[in-house]
């Protein structure tokens, strides 16, 4: 088996297939520049958090990490995520760890002042 961790980034998931290309389109520049990086979802949609740890496994990867595109840990991070994790574990024989939710890291909060600058700097090119 793989030393090497593959990353998963997890989101809620849904079944309307333009919220799950929003959330696609913000792993793309993770995906392109962190190898075996994937995105599943916890429920909803597909790719789902089994089929990407099951995959995994098959290519040989014995650890997992969880990366949650989510802005707090609410319940589904505090309860219904680690459930799947322990049952994920014992089905694979993996380790999964999970990360704190992206909203947590500090980074987050300088990204969306860049958005909210460039968004005012447009209006002034309009106005």
């Amino acid at each position: 088996m793989s030393d090497d961790p593959r990353i998963i980034l997890l989101a809620h998931g849904s079944s309307d297939q333009r919220w799950c290309q929003t959330f696609e389109e913000l792993a793309t520049p993770t995906l392109g520049s962190v190898p075996g990086s994937r995105i599943a979802y916890m429920e909803l949609a597909e790719p789902s958090l089994d089929t990407i740890i099951s995959e995994g496994r098959n290519e040989g990867i014995g650890t997992f990490i969880i990366v949650p595109l989510f802005l707090a840990a609410g319940r589904h991070l505090r309860k219904d995520v680690p459930g799947m994790i322990e049952d994920l574990q014992s089905t694979y024989g993996v380790s999964i760890t999970l990360a704190p939710p992206i909203g947590e890291n500090p980074q987050l909060g300088y990204a969306i002042r860049d958005v909210v600058n460039q968004q005012l700097e447009q209006q002034k090119q309009t106005a």
